[in-house]
């Protein structure tokens, strides 16, 4: 997608943020310096910088400027930030805890799932099941797929909220997919283990359903620590998301 002027400042300003450049507890440049820098407006930079406000990077007062907040109050289900976090560099401590996030929410949501889901949210997620097999035998954006699939069982949970975290988590959880692909034939592999999930929504097992899609989060923790040890660079957001060939 094509950002606008006012897309472009924030992503600039977002991403020197994320890589340090700007780093907590320090100002950003004053406008006149970011208009000059970017070649843009001073509306265009004040917009920039509400939108960064409103994702918790900047905070502004009087006779301080525009201060950079320390990370705890970054918004980290922001997609923005998520991709200026891949951009910058992955770190472990961040992968760790997008796996315990994973660890609370999924098994719940799956839980009810099993116990909500309509005849729709079922054929969604046989859908996207379909479309990760096909990934694996004939070759394709196994991610995609991957992603629907885990967005369509938070849906299944009828839950409100956990139907609006569905969305925010979606460039959390394509990271963590985007790293278990690098393992060889870890697509292939993880086939029946989701199957296994599919199985138990429709067979209405909430115990079964959550063992299930704990075995799937627990394997991917697994893979990413593996990952981590073996020292090679991590996936970025802005990289095309790498394609599965066919057998």
């Amino acid at each position: 997608m094509i950002k606008n002027v006012h897309g472009n400042t924030v992503d600039h300003l977002g991403q020197a943020i994320l890589a340090g450049r700007y780093p907590p507890g320090t100002s950003i440049p004053p406008e006149p310096l970011l208009c000059t820098e970017l070649g843009v407006s001073r509306t265009v930079v004040r917009e920039a910088v509400k939108s960064l406000i409103a994702k918790g990077l900047v905070t502004t007062g009087p006779k301080v400027g525009t201060r950079v907040q320390a990370s705890e109050h970054w918004n980290w289900f922001d997609p923005d930030v998520i991709v200026w976090q891949s951009q910058a560099g992955l770190t472990p401590g961040f992968l760790r805890d997008l796996q315990e996030l994973r660890r609370v929410v999924e098994p719940a949501a799956v839980r009810m799932a099993a116990e909500r889901a309509t005849p729709e949210d079922i054929s969604e997620i046989e859908s996207a099941f379909e479309g990760m097999r096909r990934a694996v035998e004939e070759g394709g954006d196994y991610v995609r797929h991957d992603l629907r699939f885990h967005q369509g069982l938070l849906r299944g949970s009828r839950n409100r909220m956990i139907i609006q975290m569905s969305k925010a988590l979606g460039a959390l959880l394509r990271t963590s997919f985007e790293i278990s692909t690098t393992r060889a034939d870890g697509p292939r592999k993880s086939l029946p283990l989701h199957r296994a999930v599919i199985d138990a929504v429709i067979a209405k097992d909430p115990t079964g359903a959550e063992q299930a899609i704990l075995v799937l989060i627990d394997g991917a923790r697994d893979d990413i620590e593996t990952v981590l040890a073996s020292r090679r660079r991590l996936p970025r957001l802005n990289e095309p998301v790498r394609m599965l060939r066919s057998a």
